[in-house]
Formats: structure tokens, C-alpha cells, sequence
């Protein structure tokens, strides 16, 4: 039982090194099913008899295989971007929080004012955006720091 809990591990530590950072990065939905179903294999080859080392070293394996074609697939096709992950959507524009993006995204204004407090701000009128991530995190743009407004090209609810 120890030489294959190690074994597994050791594979596990592999699998994650060669698949590259994506597979440890901040997780959008899919990454999240990866990160999952890793966890779960290795649970499995520790826990089954049934289970053995190779086994469980091949699933491992096809999931972080998966993973890369996905990922690259990704990078190479929007329209399976549009699949796989979801857009950055917009929820504060210019002091005003956009209530319609809050509704569609189940987030609250306190969310949004938390980010706000968390960047060090104290007035959501110095603030020019504030977009919910792929990843579930809050990115705030200070109105100082907007500059041309070219980094929320893409950004579901912002308008040229």
C-alpha cells in the first residue's frame, strides 16, 4: 500500500510538472473538472484494490492529455473558447454599478464593493470598472490607472 500511495503520488507530481502551469493556475470551469478528476483518480489508486498503479498512472495521464488539447484547442479556436470558458463580464462602469450584470451573474453590490475596499479604495466613483473574471475573481480598474480603456477590449458589457 505504501509503494503504490508513493508511486501514485510521484506520478501525480509528474503529471502536474509535464501538463505546464495551466493545470495549477487559477481555474476557470474546465480546469476545475482537471483539478477534480485528478484528485479523485489519485483517491482512487490509493483507496481500490481494484485500481492498479498502471492503471491509475494512464487515467492520470489522459486527463492531463485532455487537459493540453483542450487548452490548446483554446488558444487556437474562440468558438471553443466560448465553450470552455466564460467571458469577463463587466459590473461596475464608471462609478455605476451595472445591476442588470450583477442579476445575470448571481453576484451582489457588496461583492463588488468589497473588491472596491480591497484595492484600497474608498469611492466607487473613483473607480472606472470592475469585471468578474473567468477565473470568479474581481478585477478592479481605479479611474487614475484606465488609461485608453484598451484593456477591457473583450469584456462582456463594455462598450467602445
Amino acid at each position: 500500500m505504501a509503494a503504490v500511495g508513493t508511486s501514485a503520488y510521484l506520478t501525480v507530481v509528474l503529471v502536474l510538472r509535464l501538463s505546464g502551469k495551466r493545470t495549477l493556475a487559477e481555474l476557470n470551469a474546465f480546469d476545475l473538472v482537471v483539478t477534480v478528476a485528478l484528485g479523485s483518480t489519485l483517491a482512487t489508486i490509493l483507496l481500490s484494490s481494484d485500481v492498479s498503479w498502471s492503471e491509475g498512472a494512464l487515467a492520470l495521464a489522459l486527463l492531463a492529455l485532455l487537459q493540453w488539447v483542450v487548452a490548446r484547442l483554446t488558444s487556437w479556436r474562440p468558438r471553443v473558447r466560448a465553450v470552455v470558458t466564460a467571458e469577463p463580464t463587466l459590473l461596475l462602469r464608471d462609478g455605476r454599478v451595472l445591476g442588470d450584470a450583477l442579476a445575470r451573474q448571481r453576484m451582489t453590490v457588496d461583492e463588488v464593493r468589497q473588491a472596491v475596499r480591497a484595492t484600497g479604495q474608498g469611492d466607487l466613483s473613483s473607480i472606472a470598472a470592475v469585471v468578474l473574471e473567468p477565473d470568479g475573481t474581481l478585477s478592479v480598474v481605479p479611474v487614475a490607472q484606465a488609461g485608453d480603456r484598451s484593456a477591457l477590449d473583450g469584456v462582456t458589457g463594455e462598450t467602445a
